[in-house]
């Protein structure tokens, strides 16, 4: 039995605490089954990003046309693009590794962390299986792995997962995707760039169900555009022969309303089964975390039906000494929030009084195109509380700047009737940028409309189409406002 003052279960963000735990002079003792850095680091939001970059140049440069500029793309190195994201992604790993190996402050172990009490860790499956530690304080931040919906067949069919999606090194001819979220969206988009013909099935009646509805409908008519949606309808079936993947789909009967390609086929009970087929199928349909070989059950850890770790406001488990962050407890499965509840463990461990997580201005972003970013309350969620609210929204085309790029796309706001900031969606180019002005005024502000009102912004830059949405006039309950283009 190894004694350490602090163990952590996982590379990702968990290392934060580990850093900061070491720093204070503990013994630390990190425990992986992967590359260090976690899932957004290895196969997820930094080797996606990096690639959705190469889309972004791709279509600005076949967009040129609209610019009265002549530009032609004469080849694309995909698989060396491909190559080059994940040996940048490789060496970062390692990096950590190697910090980690050369501390004095830490131990690394190599294998599959697994609870014997609510304080003991057996390693197995790596190189320290047979390691057992204990510690006053676990960390359990193991995250999530990519999850698998109940289609009849699907084990049966050679398909890809995002983790191996993001290392192929040609784009597939014809690539069918199961999920409408943001992964869905984000590799949709960059394989459609590169040349494949993208069919997505998703469940409910928009694609990104997470965003507000408005914005929803929006991207999705943008990708109704582009590729072949089927939004509202379950995949239930599929099958490979010959090297093409058929899927087979169905009505999602909690679905609002069914979409075929760029119609509208009506309520689901009114819509058909449908066929679609490709020659590469992705399944992007949600993750589950790890948490199902930590051995939970001889601990006091308790999870929710879904197996996501269960934590107080201050993310500490009902095992005494054990706390979790990150993607495992399923509050927002992004690294930011993440980095968030990590900030949040080390101010509690580190403490004399706990201070609650707050997560009332998280982010999200969506890199694709177009971009989508909201924070706050969408308006199903202030209509579903009863609550009095007003709403304004702003195209981006109806300033200089918008107008100068020939965006589509626009900023919504949500405001109590005090003035006080509820929500802002976005969907548009810079998204993820602009959303962070509205972020800033409900964290570091007073949370209300003069935030942003009463700043000076930049004439003509992009950020006027959030200056301008919350400066109007606003609509109580809903409706749409766009305001005059205005040239100074």
């Amino acid at each position: 039995m190894q004694e350490f003052d602090f163990i952590v279960i996982g590379s990702g963000s968990g290392l934060d605490v580990a850093n900061a735990m070491a720093g204070r002079g503990d013994s630390v003792a990190v425990v992986e089954e992967g590359r260090l850095g976690g899932t957004c680091l290895n196969r997820g939001c930094i080797p996606s990003k990096r690639l959705l970059y190469h889309a972004d140049v791709m279509e600005t440069i076949e967009g040129a046309g609209a610019f009265d500029i002549d530009a032609e793309v004469t080849g694309v190195d995909f698989a060396e693009i491909v190559r080059k994201v994940n040996e940048d992604v490789a060496e970062s790993a390692d990096s950590i590794r190697r910090g980690l190996a050369s501390s004095d402050a830490h131990d690394l172990f190599s294998g599959t962390g697994r609870f014997v009490d609510d304080r003991t860790v057996e390693i197995g499956d790596g190189d320290d299986e047979g390691a057992a530690l204990r510690a006053d304080t676990v960390l359990v931040a193991t995250g999530t792995r990519p999850s698998i919906p109940p289609i009849d067949g699907i084990d049966d069919v050679d398909y890809h997962t995002s983790t191996e999606a993001l290392r192929l090194e040609s784009p597939p001819d014809r690539l069918v995707i199961v999920g409408g979220g943001y992964i869905a969206a984000e590799l949709g988009h960059f394989f459609g760039t590169f040349g494949s013909d993208v069919t997505i099935v998703g469940r409910r009646e928009h694609l990104l169900p997470e965003a507000d509805a408005e914005v929803g409908e929006a991207f999705t008519d943008r990708y109704a555009d582009r590729f072949d949606v089927y939004a509202g309808y379950e995949a239930i079936a599929a099958d490979e022969a010959d090297g093409e993947v058929t899927v087979e789909a169905r009505a999602y009967p909690e679905a609002d309303s069914v979409r075929a390609g760029g119609e509208t086929v009506g309520a689901p009970e009114e819509a058909e089964d449908v066929t679609v087929a490709g020659d590469a199928l992705l399944v992007a349909a949600g993750r589950r975390p790890n948490t199902d070989a930590l051995n939970l059950d001889a601990t006091g850890v308790e999870t929710d039906a879904a197996g996501f770790v269960e934590t107080d406001e201050y993310l500490r488990t009902d095992a005494e000494g054990v706390w979790a962050l990150g993607d495992v407890v399923g509050e927002y499965m992004l690294k930011h929030s993440a980095n968030h509840e990590a900030k949040a463990v080390i101010r509690n461990l580190l403490g004399d009084e706990p201070e609650p997580v707050d997560y009332s201005a998280m982010p999200f972003a969506v890199f694709a195109s177009p971009e989508v970013a909201g924070v706050g309350a969408r308006e199903a969620d202030l209509r579903e509380a009863d609550a009095e609210y007003a709403t304004r929204t702003y195209a981006y085309g109806d300033t200089a700047r918008g107008s100068a790029m020939q965006a589509e796309g626009f900023v919504k706001a949500l405001i109590d009737l005090d003035g006080n900031i509820e929500g802002c969606h976005i969907v548009g180019p810079e998204a993820s940028n602009l959303i962070e002005e509205v972020v800033v005024a409900m964290t570091a502000g007073s949370g209300t409309v003069a935030d942003i009102r009463d700043a000076v912004h930049v004439h003509p830059a992009l950020s006027e189409v959030v200056d301008r949405a919350f400066s109007g006039q606003f609509s109580r309950g809903g409706g749409r406002d766009h305001a005059h283009q205005h040239h100074g």
